[in-house]
């Protein structure tokens, strides 16, 4: 039993003489690890608010869509885009094409390459190929259109099949 004792006493003097030796070490370490640790969480919680902001945006700029005020749905479009989140930039992208809110071709185009710009996935950055191949098409680009649809082909995309077709289909009107 004393020798329990014994060995208790030795790892706590043990213990207390590495802390005293140590001690400017140990507060540092701990005093790192606790700013890390919280601006891991003020990092996570500045972004999730920054997602639930761009969704509402996104929301609003809808129900604008549905008022038929294309103008400022247009402008909440335009400004999720520049914000480059990875969902509803490009989300936006494709309404402001398929609803045709946007007139001027350079706009769009600068559309384009900010979603481009943005670090997507294969799949997505495939997809946002083919939507800039068919918005060339649809306004009588059809070599640029073309070329874009032969580079999807081309890179083994899921989207192969559809620009085989696409191109087949343009071919065969010629």
């Amino acid at each position: 039993m004393e020798q329990n004792l014994d060995k208790d006493s030795q790892i706590r003097n043990k213990f207390e003489f590495f802390f005293k030796k140590n001690k400017l070490k140990v507060i540092t370490l701990i005093f790192s690890l606790l700013i890390i640790i919280f601006t891991f969480f003020f990092i996570k919680i500045s972004n999730e608010k920054k997602q639930n902001l761009i969704s509402e945006k996104y929301i609003q700029a809808g129900l604008y869509l549905a008022n038929k005020e294309n103008q400022n749905s247009l402008n909440l479009y335009k400004e999720i885009i520049r914000s480059k989140n990875k969902f509803y930039s490009v989300l936006s992208l494709y309404t402001i094409i398929e609803k045709n809110l946007e007139k001027d071709e350079k706009k769009i185009f600068e559309y384009f390459k900010i979603i481009e710009d943005i670090n997507l996935s294969k799949n997505q950055k495939d997809l946002v190929q083919f939507k800039k191949a068919l918005y060339l098409i649809d306004n009588s680009n059809f070599k640029e259109g073309e070329k874009l649809l032969n580079l999807i082909i081309n890179s083994n995309s899921n989207y192969k099949s559809i620009a085989q077709t696409i191109i087949d289909h343009n071919n065969q009107e010629k």
